[in-house]
């Protein structure tokens, strides 16, 4: 089997490519529902904590597997730990992004269906009530959906059909500074609205009676999606660095740009939600029904709203090339041909199961499980179940299988890690990172 002969091109490329399959969805569109509907401030910093605390020494764990083998997601756990069934954890993370990709696609296809609503002014000049019905019209029409959600895969896959350098790289490269500027535009117009302060005062002020074990479940879940850790996709994308990349200081690049990124999508949308008078608590629909209220309010709106519904899906774009790339690489083991076919076979299955997502706001709205819509109960079981799954393993797998030397020098090449440092690091990654994630799933059991 054939290591990778991918390679990134230099390693602010890596990082914006990381942080674009990073920030996507998980910070723009989830995070602000997710943190409306468990809590607001006391869910942002459970949020934060478990970032810090257990994401970062995960996430660099991941990439030490990555870059030390030069492999896949499978092939770097069976070149670890061969003759054993630690390439699970490999295989149980291309499982996970093929469920997570069949929904995510879906939403992919919502911001498609609003760039086109928006390219054709039909955003322009309504209001908060009408955007809400709006976006609950094109959810539940059936041909819509579907073939949104088919454009998006379809895009996915051409980009991921061309490679890393050529594809990913050049795709990530621009997006990530425009969207950022947007950002500020939207804040700077939400907290100047009416009652903005309320919604600043929701979104940054922990209220630790709303604390449940679900909220910390959420936390937790949100903190795995937001930085792709637990489902190998940054194994993956860490083989194609050089050894001189300094694997810490890229770590806490992207989580530094991740917490950021939260912040702003808070701050853009939390003001806007108690100003117009909208539930904190709408759910996913929440993005989609508070900026064009807000875009309405400002001078060239539409420009701005069109603007940013194009920047909003090129991150969504980098997430879904991630989870798409942990897919086909182990398939393609390097050879271009190979890459190309299954780039698209693979994007057309994924097309085909999340059908039934797309649809579970219209046609299949009554069909429920577990008391979820088909989309809520696959984003339940990837955030909540699968990916704390993943990174509990990832963080049992490293210090087991990989010795503190080779894990020191590992991360020495292309950085001046201090032995305190790595200390520190090793042992979150060994006992806090499972000791948590065990200790919270007990509690969402009932357990303890």
């Amino acid at each position: 089997m054939s290591k990778s002969v991918e390679q990134w091109s230099s390693k602010i490329t890596f990082i914006l490519a990381a942080a674009g399959s990073a920030i996507g969805l998980g910070a723009i569109w989830k995070f602000p529902y997710v943190a409306g509907t468990s809590g607001g401030g006391v869910f942002f910093l459970i949020f934060i904590l478990f970032t810090l605390l257990v994401g970062l020494p995960l996430l660099l764990g991941e990439f030490i597997i990555g870059r030390s083998t030069k492999s896949d997601a499978i092939l770097a756990y069976k070149q670890i730990a061969p003759n054993s069934s630690w390439h699970l954890i490999g295989r149980l993370g291309v499982i996970t992004c093929f469920i997570l990709l069949s929904f995510y696609s879906v939403v992919g296809g919502w911001i498609l269906i609003y760039l086109a609503k928006a390219l054709t002014g039909q955003l322009s000049g309504l209001t908060e009530q009408e955007y809400g019905e709006l976006f609950g019209a094109s959810i539940s029409n059936p041909f819509l959906t579907v073939v949104a959600q088919l454009i998006f895969l379809l895009i996915t896959s051409y980009v991921v059909s061309k490679g890393v350098s050529n594809g990913i790289e050049k795709a990530s490269k621009f997006m990530m500074p425009a969207l950022f500027i947007l950002f500020i535009f939207i804040i700077i117009r939400s907290v100047t609205l009416d009652g903005a302060m309320e919604g600043i005062i929701f979104f940054l002020k922990p209220d630790f009676a709303k604390v449940t074990s679900e909220t910390v479940l959420y936390a937790m879940g949100q903190s795995f999606f937001a930085l792709s850790v637990g489902v190998s996709v940054m194994v993956t994308y860490s083989s194609y660095l050089s050894k001189n990349e300094n694997l810490p200081q890229s770590a806490i690049s992207i989580v530094g740009l991740n917490l950021l990124v939260a912040l702003l999508a808070g701050l853009a949308i939390f003001p806007a939600v108690f100003s117009f008078g909208l539930a904190p608590d709408a759910g996913p629909v929440l993005l989609f029904n508070v900026l064009p209220t807000v875009f309405n309010q400002m001078p060239f709106g539409t420009i701005f709203l069109v603007a940013f519904l194009l920047l909003f899906l090129f991150a969504t774009l980098t997430s879904a090339f991630s989870m798409l790339e942990i897919i086909v690489a182990p398939i393609s083991k390097g050879n271009e041909k190979k890459r190309k076919l299954f780039s698209w076979v693979v994007g057309l299955c994924i097309f085909a199961v999340g059908i039934p997502s797309a649809l579970s706001y219209g046609v299949l709205s009554n069909i429920t499980i577990f008391g979820k819509s088909i989309f809520d109960a696959a984003d339940f079981l990837v955030s909540n179940m699968l990916m704390p799954l993943g990174a509990l393993l990832i963080a049992v797998f490293v210090p087991l299988k990989i010795t503190k030397k080779d894990l020191f020098e590992e991360l020495q090449n292309g950085s001046t890690i201090s032995k305190k440092i790595f200390t520190c690091w090793y042992l979150l990654l060994k006992y806090v990172s499972p000791i948590v994630i065990i200790v919270v799933f007990l509690d969402v059991l009932g357990i303890i």
